[in-house]
């Protein structure tokens, strides 16, 4: 069985959001799955996917932590994804990748510092309660690592890459749509989360790519490039 989950908070992503993941997981992946989302309001979201109600006391990206606990309700292996994603292939060799060792994406900064190692969360592999211990640090200390760390990333990288580092996937693999994909980055005027790139551009995601991931701006909804008009549905 493989299980994906995402987290939905407050009102940055709607349900259409949810819904959309829902579907590009269900035409890309073989076998049996359960999809699930961490959220503190389940309205419009497809009836398939399972609930699991957000713990009290956190917000944001902090909420990201917490699914690295033992009480976390999901048995076995677990591929956790942004909402933000859209899929280009196969999400099977995220499984079947070094089995047992939990996985990262290097963060996109790689594309303007190759030897860059730090993470990015948009896109992790684990086993239930493999990290737990992390977990119940964060869970007493969440006021000091808050004000240490910008965000769950940098937290997570801090606390694990000395004692427990993850295994990073091949950067082929999961790739930022408008900085690796895309030829331009330049994004128009506007407000956070509703900049749009400011050129079209007719570009399909490398053969080996699975996972395209748009962090910042735009978000898929707000992205005119054809190929995301056709895989983000």
């Amino acid at each position: 069985m493989k299980n994906i989950l995402c987290l939905k908070h407050g009102n940055k992503y709607s349900a259409d959001y949810v819904n959309k993941l829902y579907s590009m997981v269900s035409r890309n992946i073989t076998g049996q799955f359960k999809f699930y989302c961490l959220t503190e309001n389940p309205t419009g979201i497809d009836p398939s996917v399972n609930i699991i109600p957000l713990p009290p006391g956190l917000d944001g990206w902090w909420y990201k932590p917490y699914m690295h606990s033992t009480d976390l309700p999901i048995e076995g292996t677990i591929l956790y994804m942004d909402l933000d994603v859209v899929i280009a292939g196969s999400l099977d060799k995220l499984f079947d990748y070094n089995p047992g060792e939990w996985c990262i994406i290097r963060d996109f900064t790689r594309s303007m510092r190759p030897d860059w190692k730090r993470y990015n969360s948009s896109v992790i592999r684990f086993e239930q309660g493999q990290l737990d211990s992390y977990w119940q640090d964060f869970k007493h200390n969440a006021r000091e690592y808050r004000k240490k760390h910008f965000g769950d990333q940098d937290w997570l990288w801090a606390v694990t890459h000395q004692h427990i580092p993850a295994t990073l996937w091949p950067d082929e693999w999961i790739q930022s749509w408008k900085w690796e994909v895309r030829a331009s980055k330049e994004l128009s005027g506007g407000a956070r989360g509703q900049r749009r790139l400011t050129t079209i551009e007719n570009v399909i995601p490398p053969q080996e790519c699975c996972i395209t991931v748009f962090h910042g701006d735009p978000n898929p909804e707000h992205c005119l490039d054809p190929w995301v008009v056709d895989n983000w549905r």
